[in-house]
């Protein structure tokens, strides 16, 4: 068994609130979100760093968080999805998927632990659309 938080997560060894799958990404919301929709795209086969990944992989995971990132848009009604890519919080590549309204909304110092309930109801409401 692999000590990768993520491959965990995508093998279903630890609960998530999933919100998308395809047959080689995995999307759920992240739990201690930035902004209510947190979603982390991830690739299925362990990785860890996006630049790192041979093309086709790397054009494969941007892709599926354009999918994502198109629900994210329309479930919360924003005008964007920001984008972040920083790669050192868990050894596995990650995309953070984040609904926003205004410049300065891509702030990790405004993440905080997410309500379990709320986050629930956000996966399904996400996942549904």
């Amino acid at each position: 068994m692999s000590d990768c938080l993520f491959c965990k997560i995508v093998a279903r060894e630890l609960p998530c609130y999933k919100v998308w799958e395809d047959e080689n990404h995995f999307a759920f919301l992240d739990i201690n979100p930035i902004r209510e929709g947190h979603t982390l795209v991830v690739p299925k086969q362990h990785a860890s760093y996006l630049f790192g990944l041979d093309d086709a992989s790397y054009q494969s995971i941007l892709s599926a968080s354009k999918t994502v990132s198109q629900r994210l848009k329309e479930v919360f009604q924003v005008p964007r999805i920001g984008v972040v890519v920083e790669g050192f919080s868990v050894d596995h590549v990650h995309i953070h998927l984040i609904p926003i309204t205004d410049v300065g909304q891509l702030d990790p110092k405004q993440a905080k632990p997410g309500n379990p309930l709320e986050l629930t109801q956000i996966a399904e409401q996400i996942k549904n659309h």
